[in-house]
Formats: structure tokens, C-alpha cells, sequence
């Protein structure tokens, strides 16, 4: 493991939800190993009091359990403090998917999953949690001087693609899960040219990404609801029937 991969993983808490006692311990000894601290759960009752105890870094919630499921406690911890969950489920149908991410799931994976698999989708959310500053911060120091950061610009807005955020005309960041932020990437970097759903997927998530359209669509829809919120003009996300989406603003690229 190279040591950068061990300084973030190093005191990084992970809570897994599970009313399983056998995956429980199966996912907490494999990160566990992997250089995380792991707590668990049976029930979102148990989750929110971790929560409360320990603030974990980053959730790993079970859609199928008795009582409460994994979706409604998902619903009860959408503030902008919450920490990210990445959501599994024995389901596994697009409809699930759908769902955990309208509701602000930041992945989704199928059981029984590869704990492989898992590490590496807990890593990517972290780092990108990670590379998130501060508002107003669009630099980082360095001995003589800043690293420029790479940031793309329509209108008075702003997206900071190295910091993973999204500036209002205030320079105020505008909430946005992992999915959102891609999925807006995407757009961005690709102006006034229409994209399929299959494009937009390769571009937000990668070649092998789960290739569910409706996905696209709800994010869209929620990427759409937020820029409105802070001021964006409507239409700036363009609709193209049986085609896909068009970002109609002109874009300009440049250092912050």
C-alpha cells in the first residue's frame, strides 16, 4: 500500500450498518486490516447514536433491514454535516439505486459485493471529501508562492474541479453529493454540445460504470432544483428529446 493511501486511511472511522452479524464483521475485519477504524451497528437506532458519539468519517448503510430500513434512515441524515454513505443492498435493482441516490447516497453497490470493490469506492469518496476547502479557499500554499487551482467559470458561478465544489455568485458552495458533482463536470467541461446518458456516464463515472439511465435523470433533475436555489437561470441545463442534455453557457477555464 503506497503511504499516502495510509495517511488517509490511518484513524479514518467507518460505521457499517448491518442487521447481519456476519457481514458486520466480515466488512469491519477486512477494513480494519486495510487501516481503517471501524465501528458497527444493527439498526439505524445503534447508527445514530455512533453518530452522535463518534462523528464516523463515512457510512456504510444496509437498504434491507427489519424495522427502519437502510433508504429512511438515509432520509434522516441529509444535512450539509452529515457524513457520506455509500449504500448496499442484496436488491440490487435500478429502482434502488434510483432512489438511494435521489435521497443523497453518494454510491450504491450490490450484495454480496467484492470487499475489494467496497475499499476502493470508500477511498474515492473520502479523497474527494478530502480535496473539498473551505469557502472562498481556491489555492493551496507552497513554499514560494500558490498551486493554482483548475476552475471552471460560467456566469458569476464557479466549479472548483481540483476542491470537488461548486461556487454560487457569493462565493458560497452550493451542496452537491459526489454523483451531482460529476455528472455536472461533465456538463461543464463538454459546453453547448449535446451528451447521451451513455457519454455522460463514461465522462462522470467511468467506462465500466453500472449503466443505469434513469440515474442520469434523477441527478440531472437534482442538479437542476440546487443551481435554480442559488441562482442560476433556468435552462441552463437543456433537455434535447431522445438525445440527452446540452450546458448552454459559455465556460471559461483559467487558474484561481
Amino acid at each position: 500500500m503506497h503511504a499516502n493511501v495510509i495517511a488517509m486511511d490511518f484513524a479514518t472511522r467507518i460505521l457499517i450498518v448491518d442487521d447481519d452479524d456476519g457481514i458486520r464483521a466480515l466488512i469491519s475485519s477486512f477494513l480494519s486490516k486495510n487501516g481503517f477504524h471501524t465501528e458497527t451497528a444493527r439498526n439505524p437506532k445503534e447508527m445514530r447514536s455512533l453518530i452522535a458519539a463518534s462523528r464516523p468519517d463515512l457510512i456504510v448503510l444496509d437498504v434491507m433491514m427489519p424495522g427502519e430500513d437502510g433508504l429512511s434512515a438515509l432520509r434522516t441524515l441529509q444535512n450539509h454535516d452529515a457524513p457520506p454513505v455509500i449504500m448496499l443492498s442484496a436488491v440490487g435493482t435500478d429502482v434502488d439505486k434510483i432512489i438511494g441516490l435521489e435521497i443523497g447516497a453518494e454510491d450504491y453497490l450490490a450484495k454480496p459485493c467484492n470487499p475489494r470493490e467496497l475499499l476502493a469506492r470508500i477511498r474515492t469518496v473520502l479523497r474527494r471529501r478530502e480535496l473539498r476547502t473551505v469557502p472562498g479557499q481556491e489555492a493551496l500554499p507552497r513554499a514560494g508562492g500558490l498551486i493554482a487551482r483548475n476552475v471552471l467559470r460560467f456566469g458569476a458561478w464557479s466549479l472548483d474541479v481540483d476542491a470537488f465544489t461548486l461556487y454560487d455568485a457569493t462565493r458560497r458552495p452550493v451542496p452537491l453529493t459526489d454523483g451531482e458533482f460529476r455528472l455536472l463536470r461533465a456538463l461543464v467541461e463538454h459546453p453547448r454540445r449535446v451528451l447521451t446518458r451513455d457519454q455522460l456516464l463514461d465522462f462522470a463515472r467511468g467506462a465500466d460504470s453500472d449503466n443505469f439511465d434513469r440515474s442520469v435523470d434523477v441527478q440531472i433533475s437534482r442538479i437542476r432544483r440546487k443551481l435554480s436555489a442559488s441562482g442560476v437561470e433556468e435552462g441552463i441545463i437543456r433537455t434535447v428529446r431522445n438525445e440527452g442534455y446540452m450546458f448552454t453557457a459559455l465556460v471559461t477555464q483559467g487558474d484561481a
